[in-house]
């Protein structure tokens, strides 16, 4: 018996530039207030504290999760606030040092308000207390962990309250990659098929097709941003960005006004190898420098990777096929979403649990399996193809430069996507019967290796390249 994870939750759109230390603190916060709400002790609180723990700590200030913070506490939402009204909330904030909620009341929140701990809480690398005041006495106080993808717990949360996914409650329970195949196998369904009649439980097919679309605009409106701005990225390594240049070559004098004419625009262009390596590299560079300048991406399943999905499936558009419409992106989704769960109910999705492997890694393996099945893969080598895009990331390390979601990242996906496609192209050619590793074979040696990873690889930026390249030398 395991807990529903929808493809809504895994694809989840969001402000960058980290689901796990920028959206999930954002939607903490959030929680807080709704919960001193709930508690009647709302319209008491005069004062407010919060502690950061851990990761959140380390590198809390390069994934925003200060600003993040003062937005959830001021209740705005990340999925629909204005991109350019996120600055002006937190410079008011800052210079006026008070929060304003909604409905007008207003408390002292200096500088001071939220605290950088360096120790680790227990149960998750993750955590974040929030501390209420009525005068002198603290009447509030609840910790929260940010376990990656904008999923946040509480220590002490029971699963009760979650939709379990059982026979009784969902068509096709599914906790392993195993019981999916075997679904498809005995039902002779497509994996996309198995999920979408799992998601009709939760809601009408109009609305899975509403939500679908918004996801895929918004990740089509991230491609279209990146390549079409220039200039640096914000946060001090003074990283350039460069899926601009990249785009004006390849586009060369295609005429477009909008991100629909702009796909028939890349369909018109030169298809050779290195053009389609150029292709992938720069949408999946230009959604992740949207991501990392704070702006709108969806989180796929990480901000950090949210460049990879967006770029296969553009790829397959673009490059593949032609006549591809919203049936194909539906389908895209709908796997990827699937392939994410399954690697959060049995390993982590969370870098600061496993390392890039876990989000990289993870969007490589949901996106491989994706277009697979749209480039007429069965069952079987979907999951293939998944289990080696992700057998290839074994291991990676996140290890940030000056703890910004930046260098590497956003380099990452670009190589995250390449494989995917690749990881595809084999498992197309591959009997998935003669294969000696199944993806879960691969989902459990990426969770024993996250394990064992040394924390200082764990989104601390206190190893690997975070350390040899020195932020004074940027």
């Amino acid at each position: 018996m395991s807990q529903f994870i929808s493809v809504f939750d895994m694809l989840k759109i969001g402000v960058g530039p980290s689901s796990s230390h920028t959206l999930g603190p954002w939607r903490a916060a959030q929680q807080w207030i709704l919960k001193l709400k709930e508690q009647h002790l709302f319209e008491t609180i005069d004062r407010v504290q919060v502690d950061l723990y851990g990761s959140l700590s380390l590198t809390g200030k390069g994934h925003a999760t200060d600003l993040a913070i003062l937005l959830g506490l001021s209740e705005a939402d990340p999925e629909y606030i204005p991109i350019e009204d996120i600055f002006i909330i937190v410079e008011r904030i800052n210079t006026q040092e008070e929060l304003i909620f909604k409905g007008g009341k207003t408390i002292p929140f200096p500088k001071s308000a939220i605290k950088f701990n360096r120790e680790f809480l227990p149960f998750h690398a993750n955590g974040i207390t929030f501390r209420g005041f009525s005068g002198v006495k603290e009447i509030s106080t609840e910790t929260y962990f940010s376990i990656g993808g904008g999923f946040i717990v509480q220590e002490h949360d029971s699963l009760e309250e979650e939709i379990e996914i059982n026979k009784k409650n969902f068509p096709f329970p599914i906790n392993r990659a195993i019981q999916l195949e075997t679904y498809c196998e005995s039902h002779h369904l497509l994996i996309s098929e198995i999920v979408l009649q799992n998601e009709l439980v939760l809601r009408t097919s109009e609305e899975i097709d509403f939500e679908l679309h918004r996801i895929w605009d918004t990740m089509l409106e991230s491609m279209y941003l990146g390549c079409h701005t220039e200039g640096k990225l914000p946060g001090g390594l003074n990283v350039k960005r460069r899926a601009f240049e990249t785009h004006q070559k390849l586009i060369k004098d295609a005429i477009y006004s909008n991100p629909k004419e702009w796909i028939t625009a890349i369909r018109s262009t030169e298809v050779k190898f290195r053009e389609i390596l150029k292709w992938v590299s720069c949408l999946a560079l230009s959604v992740n420098e949207v991501n990392a300048a704070l702006g709108r991406v969806v989180t796929a399943p990480t901000n950090g990777s949210a460049g990879v999905i967006p770029a296969v499936l553009m790829y397959y558009l673009v490059i593949e096929n032609h006549q591809a419409d919203f049936s194909h992106i539906k389908r895209f989704l709908l796997i990827a979403g699937e392939i994410g769960s399954i690697f959060k109910k049995n390993a982590t999705i969370s870098a600061a649990m496993g390392g890039c492997q876990a989000e990289i890694g993870v969007s490589s393996a949901m996106a491989a399996a994706a277009l697979t099945e749209l480039m007429g893969g069965t069952p079987a080598q979907c999951l293939s193809a998944a289990e080696i895009a992700m057998e290839h990331h074994l291991g990676m390390t996140c290890d940030p430069i000056g703890g910004l979601v930046q260098v590497p990242c956003i380099e990452r996906n670009s190589m995250g996507a390449i494989k995917a496609i690749h990881a595809a192209e084999i498992a197309l050619e591959t009997n998935p019967k003669e294969s000696l590793v199944h993806l879960d074979n691969v989902i459990d040696t990426m969770w024993e290796t996250a394990k064992d990873m040394n924390k200082n690889y764990k989104e601390t930026s206190e190893g690997g390249l975070a350390v040899t390249v020195r932020l004074a030398d940027c």
